[in-house]
């Protein structure tokens, strides 16, 4: 299912478009089809969202640029770990909220690909909210973060704190469910100490469903 909705975005690419290349499971499949599209003769160039996305797209070959050669992007490409009926998305599951949404920002086109298990009736359901905080006074913003009612842990990786491609660590802040999104995403950002958090508000132009059923469209 991943791989399909992958591979029907990879149709919206163009020849000379620059691609803001996402991050994660799905995204991967996008990576490898656009790798070979390139072997055969597409002129394109990518802008990938974390060290993991620019290793798998050098393996395929596929030619990198930064934001700052490139500030308007064609097109971006990338998965999502929650989406509701509003288009509205969780993200950050695989660490890199914050180079993701600096793309989804500066795209013309955000397409999101998922399968059937990330479309949600409420975002916050089934998935933690990641929140990227700078390590000084990373406490102190975890005590705040508990004040909107959800449980805060620090994300870790075989004992040891996470860090993020921006040498950060990142709070995952658990929700019965997230009733207002829009208010959230501010609310969080406003705290000193947060860097960015996961909710992506009216960025996703587009989300392509891979379904057992076949492809579905939203938006």
């Amino acid at each position: 299912m991943k791989r399909l909705a992958a591979e029907k975005a990879c149709e919206y690419i163009e020849d000379e478009m620059i691609l803001g290349l996402g991050t994660g499971s799905t995204v991967d499949y996008a990576l490898r089809k656009i790798g070979k599209m390139v072997n055969e003769g597409l002129k394109i160039k990518g802008i990938p969202t974390s060290f993991r996305t620019k290793k798998i797209a050098k393996e395929e070959k596929i030619p990198l640029t930064s934001l700052e050669e490139n500030p308007e992007i064609d097109l971006t490409i990338d998965g999502a770990d929650e989406v509701d009926s509003e288009l509205r998305l969780i993200k950050g599951g695989g660490g890199a909220l914050t180079r993701e949404k600096m793309i989804a920002y500066y795209s013309k086109k955000v397409i999101i690909v998922i399968d059937e298990t990330k479309v949600v009736k409420m975002l916050g359901i089934d998935f933690s909210l990641p929140v990227e905080v700078v390590k000084f006074g990373w406490t102190s913003t975890k005590e705040k973060l508990k004040e909107f009612n959800c449980n805060v842990e620090l994300r870790k990786i075989m004992n040891n704190p996470y860090i993020t491609d921006n040498s950060n660590y990142i709070l995952d802040c658990e929700f019965d469910r997230i009733k207002d999104p829009v208010k959230l995403e501010i609310d969080i950002n406003s705290i000193p100490g947060v860097v960015e958090n996961g909710l992506f508000i009216g960025l996703a132009d587009e989300i392509i469903v891979g379904s057992k059923q076949g492809i579905k469209t939203l938006g």
